[in-house]
């Protein structure tokens, strides 16, 4: 067995290795891994309070006391939205239910599935469905509360303790490296702290932004609950890629549910749409993209490898590691190949929503100066 082949069996296996590791600990990695990004962004807090005389342990506690009050305030208000959305769930359900018995109706009569099938008949069974189907909805729906609560309990104390002991872990990660290289590896570990600080300070203000332009526009056009469906779509799009659209989704059906103008729903879709065309093409590559240096494809991979490991968490949380990943390759030769992959090659390519908002821009300007 030659030396090459060993090589290469090592770095299989221990690609390997790492993936069963992240599966298997997904549980107790998830919160951990959340924690060490929220730490990252409560640091300069923690260290406000260190320095107006607060002890390190009562500094990482107000510190997230202050986080936990600002978010309090944040699922109070969206509950007390949600109680209002769901005292019209009877409504939807009813509506829900003569449309798609209307259409089965329809499509029965035309093509004959099943004889003699009556539209009051159809309803009757859908409801019955719906009254049976609630009972173990609810039971899913409080399971997974409950493993959502556990897991923020678990990624608040991480964060504590993280605050608490940074200087043994990064003193402790030092000691691995050489004398002449420990000064090095201090400028690396401060360079993907800024990462991981930049990015999320960069998410944060992407989600006020957006969620701030959605409410207003919905405000203008007339939905009812504008900041709750505003909010709920800027913060379901931090998932890449897939959270714009999901975010979407609520207020188009609740807009067809609630309204009988078709019109209501369109003007939803047309503004969202919009809107993520200058989320994706002008704010998040100027407030978020610049902090990862991330170029399209390992973006797009590390999302995919993150939803396959650890879900929708992956989705969110692999994209900054990533990053950070980036960050360490580049400071070791061997390594290198893999930063010059992951890093941006300076491609600048238009997608093919500012292509058609560049061809609007451009006849309108034509039209403009034929007039003059």
């Amino acid at each position: 067995m030659n030396l090459s082949f060993q090589k290469t069996f090592f770095a299989i296996a221990t690609i390997f290795a790492l993936f069963a590791i992240l599966v298997v600990g997904r549980s107790i990695l998830i919160p951990i891994s959340f924690a060490l990004l929220i730490s990252f962004i409560l640091l300069p807090l923690a260290n406000r309070f260190e320095k107006w005389g607060v002890s390190r342990m009562f500094a990482a506690l107000f510190a997230i006391l202050a986080t936990i009050f600002v978010l309090g305030g944040g699922i109070y208000l969206f509950s007390t939205q949600i109680v209002s959305i769901a005292g019209e769930f009877s409504h939807f359900q009813e509506k829900v239910i003569k449309i798609f018995a209307e259409a089965t109706a329809w499509l029965n009569s035309n093509m004959r599935i099943v004889p003699n099938l009556e539209k009051d008949e159809l309803m009757d069974q859908l409801k019955n469905w719906v009254s049976k189907s609630s009972g173990s909805l609810a039971q899913q729906t409080f399971s997974g509360s409950a493993g959502f609560l556990a897991g923020l309990i678990a990624t608040a104390i991480f964060i504590f303790l993280f605050l608490i002991y940074r200087k043994g872990f990064k003193d402790a990660i030092i000691l691995y490296f050489p004398e002449e290289k420990k000064e090095r590896a201090f400028t690396m570990l401060k360079s993907v702290q800024q990462v991981g600080q930049k990015y999320l300070v960069g998410v944060v203000l992407i989600v006020i932004i957006i969620g701030i332009i959605n409410s207003v526009a919905l405000l203008i056009i007339g939905i009812d609950y504008p900041f709750f469906f505003g909010f709920l779509a800027a913060i379901m799009a931090i998932v890449p890629y897939v959270g714009t659209t999901l975010g979407a989704t609520i207020p188009v059906l609740y807009a067809f549910m609630t309204y009988d103008s078709l019109w209501i729903p369109i003007a939803v879709i047309i503004t969202f749409w919009f809107i993520q065309v200058v989320e994706s093409n002008y704010l998040s590559p100027r407030v978020v993209g610049g902090t990862l240096k991330v170029n399209a494809l390992a973006a797009i991979i590390s999302i995919i490898v993150g939803a396959s490991v650890w879900g929708i968490a992956g989705m969110i949380l692999f994209l900054p590691f990533t990053a950070m990943l980036r960050v360490v390759c580049q400071e070791y030769d061997e390594l290198k190949p893999i930063a010059l992959f992951i890093g941006e090659q300076n491609v600048k390519a238009k997608t093919i929503h500012v292509e058609v908002l560049d061809n609007l821009k451009k006849t309108i300007k034509t039209r403009l100066n034929k007039r003059k």
